[in-house]
């Protein structure tokens, strides 16, 4: 990534600030190239491939596209809206990781740390080895660290992608569980092995939900208070939380019924209530206004309307490369600490710019950010399985349509 580039995007002085504004003509955008897009995602909408959907995209802090299609609860009739809440899943981890970072610049936390130095109970973990169709512990050859917790080389992994002897031991251990404490959950995740040797794999897992317990072991506050105070409040992020206040549950977005390939029941987060566990990995509800500012501000280098967030030059480190030779997400991407970042613009199947950074959620939302185009759009959907298509059709059309 040209990280000199930064400098020529720092546009908060430009930016409105809302992404409910209307969207701007120009900017180097061919509208007439984004209404294809709005006409071929409502014609899957009045086919019932999804229920609705929201997206939004910003060129040099301007609002540029904004677009509400279908249903916000295709059960009761409501219209999507621009304010429609969605459960975001996976894309809590970026804001956990901003979190992180914040505290990495005040002196309070270092990458370098082992991470037990901040929960006890997570030392000395051992790592599964598969051996003639038995599961046998060895000890890591090193202890997982703050950094291996953001770039996902922790060794601890997710259970529901994939197959392993230790995958099934996370299955048994309850860590598929969403209606435990962090204190719990930490007590379970100390009994099972990692998938993986700290430091030598890229393993998607369960490294921000731990990310979100050492946040809350050096602040002395609830994960949901800290971000509120840190992150939501400063940005303006009105409607991001871990649950959905009463007065705000009409704009609760909803899958269909039944996923329309195969006709399984769809299940997502209960997000009516208090969660008893504030995981760092899955657990925010936002919409799409609230989430293209947490974008802008780390196009903006950390800070957004004059409110800095994090340096210019941290998060140039968080949207580098931290794995090296390592296997990274996809083809042509590495990952940073927190985002997929693209490591030059040809071999992923989908377009875009070598140091643009993205990630998305299982729900069916989606962000990225390109600093070289001074780009940040966000998808914002809830239909699980039909996410990657629409992701892919989401980038393809939107870098066609720039001039």
């Amino acid at each position: 990534m040209n990280h000199c580039l930064w400098a020529a995007v720092v546009v908060a002085a430009s930016l409105s600030g809302c992404a409910t504004q209307a969207p701007q003509t120009g900017g180097g955008v061919s509208a007439e190239r984004l209404a294809q897009l709005e006409k071929i995602v409502a014609a899957d909408v009045d086919r019932g491939r999804i229920p609705g959907v929201v997206m939004m995209v910003q060129r040099d802090g301007k609002l540029v596209f904004n677009k509400t299609i279908g249903k916000q609860d295709h059960a009761n009739g409501a219209p999507m809206r621009e304010d429609s809440l969605f459960r975001i899943y996976s894309m809590t981890k970026p804001i956990v990781s901003v979190g992180a970072m914040m505290l990495v610049e005040e002196g309070k936390l270092m990458l370098s740390d082992p991470v037990a130095k901040y929960i006890p109970e997570l030392k000395g973990l051992r790592v599964g080895v598969e051996k003639d169709g038995k599961l046998e512990t060895v000890a890591a050859t090193r202890q997982p660290t703050v950094q291996d917790l953001l770039r996902h080389t922790s060794g601890f992994t997710y259970s529901e992608f994939g197959k392993s002897l230790v995958k099934e031991d996370y299955k048994k251990a309850g860590l598929d569980s969403v209606d435990i404490g962090n204190r719990e959950y930490v007590g379970r995740l100390a009994k099972v092995p990692l998938q993986v040797q700290p430091a030598t794999g890229f393993e998607y897992g369960r490294s921000t939900d731990v990310l979100g317990y050492v946040i809350e072991r050096v602040t002395g506050q609830a994960l949901d208070e800290y971000l509120r105070a840190r992150i939501f409040g400063p940005l303006g992020m009105r409607d991001t939380a871990f649950s959905v206040e009463p007065a705000k549950q009409g704009r609760i977005a909803e899958p269909f019924a039944k996923d329309p390939d195969g006709g399984t029941t769809l299940a997502m987060l209960e997000v009516r209530k208090p969660p008893l566990g504030l995981f760092g990995g899955h657990g925010l509800v936002s919409t799409a206004a609230d989430y293209v500012r947490f974008a802008q501000m780390l196009l903006n280098g950390g800070e957004l309307q004059g409110v800095r967030i994090l340096s210019r030059k941290t998060v140039e480190f968080m949207t580098s490369d931290h794995l090296g030779t390592m296997r990274g997400p996809g083809p042509g991407y590495g990952f940073g600490l927190g985002f997929a970042v693209r490591q030059a613009g040809g071999i992923a199947s989908t377009n875009g710019t070598g140091g643009d950074y993205n990630w998305g959620g299982y729900g069916g939302t989606y962000f990225w950010v390109d600093p070289k185009e001074r780009l940040v759009a966000v998808l914002m959907m809830q239909a699980p399985n039909q996410r990657n298509y629409y992701r892919e059709l989401y980038r393809n059309m939107v870098y066609g349509a720039l001039e």
